[in-house]
């Protein structure tokens, strides 16, 4: 594999579940130099390495041994089963929203209200028996004195802003997402819902990676928040 000791290199492969069968999305893969990665929806991941490194994959808080990269046989096909099995409903095939459709509509029908702006004094040039001259568009003006409505239009306008950031958050923090990192149900994954709700700014900046692992950080500190309860009583 080289013999500089710096030389960067890749991992790939495909994680499954203990059938061998099922790809498992989501599984973190790590290395012993710091690097992270996680899998897609196929199974599949890519991680740098030097040949120095060990690689280890860690499932709803479960790491596996180290894998030392100089002992693969072939580490651009280092594929991996976990010892989980993934429970397969037959004959449901539940079709969900399409995010990015939904908001291409939205801002489609409101149109008029996401492209309002304050109305503002805008010169205009103008020509007559004494030249060009500048004056001010009458229509802005007239608006500007409409302020009831401006302000209505103002507030209709952020209230669909939050609507639409909102419903971004919702994409990306969903319980389907956060069932699977956490293992969490019922009562509990409503209550990890609410408390761990990302802002608007951080779900729009993070890659999947650095989204998903704040959901297992959070999920760590859940689960010491509800053991200092049971100790409570």
């Amino acid at each position: 594999m080289g013999s500089s000791a710096h030389a960067q290199y890749k991992v790939r492969g495909t994680v499954y579940d203990s059938s061998r069968l099922y790809p498992l999305d989501a599984v973190t893969v790590l290395s012993t130099s710091g690097k992270g990665a996680l899998t897609d929806l196929n199974g599949n991941y890519e991680i740098d390495v030097t040949e120095k490194d060990s690689i280890w994959f860690s499932y709803l808080g479960k790491p596996t041994i180290k894998f030392p990269v100089l002992k693969m046989n072939d580490p651009l096909h280092f594929d991996i089963s976990l010892h989980i099995n993934i429970m397969v409903l037959k004959g449901v095939t539940v079709m969900p929203r399409n995010y990015r459709l939904d908001s291409i509509q939205n801002r489609i029908d409101y149109a008029k209200i996401f492209n309002y702006e304050r109305p503002k004094l805008r010169p205009t040039m103008g020509g007559g028996a004494g030249g060009v001259g500048v004056g001010f568009d009458l229509d802005e003006i007239v608006r500007m004195f409409q302020f009831r409505k401006n302000k209505n239009m103002l507030r209709f306008q952020e209230r669909l802003l939050q609507q639409e950031q909102d419903k971004f958050i919702d994409h990306r923090f969903n319980k389907q997402l956060v069932r699977r990192l956490t293992n969490l149900t019922g009562q509990e994954l409503d209550s990890f819902m609410v408390l761990y709700r990302p802002s608007y700014q951080f779900t729009l900046a993070s890659s999947d990676y650095e989204f998903q692992s704040y959901i297992k950080i959070c999920f760590g500190y859940f689960q010491k928040t509800e053991a200092k309860k049971e100790k409570a009583f």
